[in-house]
């Protein structure tokens, strides 16, 4: 692997190195491994709670892929596509059910008993086994998404790629993620958190926990298990006062072993919109 990740890395810095044989062989495997999970972009700690570790070196060989395609037309029954990258193929293999017109990128993995309603997940992402991707989501470049996820319909999950150094976003096992809600730039959502209809989260927003005496304030991070709505802070502008948005959180999903049951009291609890 340290010899793959010197030959990618040499090509980030001298981009004449692109056209060699060594490089393009280089690229293409680590999108070969990426498509099928035996590498990731971002992978969780060796411990329950370690901080995430980003590989800056396998987002810069999903850069590099881009140039080394070349255009195509594709064709699938009526419709006509026009593109550099390819898309995944063989889910009876993999065990993954897609809804069409759902459409993944050659380059996400997908875990099995993932299901894809009409939805897109792009290049470098990896999807957790159980995962449903609903209605019209989309999953971005790199984001790295747990296994038993709920992500509503119209749910909209940023893609990274450059600054290199920049995190994924990050959605640990058993979240569920409201319908229209849109978290990117790198924000982190913990394990089995519920996220409400229209949050919208970015690696800046101010996430208040309200549940307690006194507010506890977090940025772009979702604790496990939290139970979080859309809210506003008032902020002066030399216009005047005006209301900007932050998350709140408002509860906390119990643990439980029937996972389901917990999620549903939680959103009967904090009548949650999902």
């Amino acid at each position: 692997m340290s010899d793959l990740q010197n030959l990618i890395e040499a090509a980030w810095n001298d981009r004449s190195l692109l056209p060699q044989p060594a490089t393009v062989q280089a690229i293409e495997h680590v999108i070969e491994e990426l498509d099928k999970g035996r590498l990731r972009v971002a992978q969780p700690g060796a411990t329950e709670g370690a901080d995430w570790q980003v590989n800056d070196w396998v987002k810069k060989a999903v850069i590099l892929y881009f140039p080394i395609r070349q255009m195509e037309t594709l064709e699938v029954g009526p419709f006509e596509f026009r593109d550099k990258m390819r898309l995944k193929t063989d889910y009876q293999g993999q065990g993954v059910r897609v809804v069409p017109p759902a459409v993944a990128r050659y380059g996400a993995f997908l875990a099995s008993g993932v299901i894809l309603m009409p939805s897109y997940v792009n290049i470098g992402a990896w999807v957790g086994e159980g995962t449903m991707v609903d209605t019209w989501a989309t999953v971005g470049s790199c984001a790295q998404i747990g296994a038993g996820v709920h992500l509503s319909g119209g749910v909209g999950i940023g893609g990274v790629l450059e600054p290199v150094q920049a995190a994924p976003v990050i959605i640990e096992d058993g979240a569920f993620v409201g319908s229209r809600s849109i978290l990117v730039e790198g924000c982190f959502v913990g394990k089995e958190a519920v996220i409400g209809a229209g949050v919208t989260i970015t690696g800046s927003t101010r996430i208040i926990d309200v549940t307690g005496a006194e507010p506890k304030e977090y940025r772009g991070y979702v604790p496990a298990r939290s139970v979080v709505i859309p809210g506003s802070l008032p902020k002066q502008f030399p216009a005047g006062e005006f209301h900007v948005p932050c998350a709140l959180i408002i509860g906390q999903r119990k643990p439980s072993t029937d996972l389901k049951t917990s999620l549903n009291d939680a959103l009967r609890e904090h009548n949650v919109a999902i």
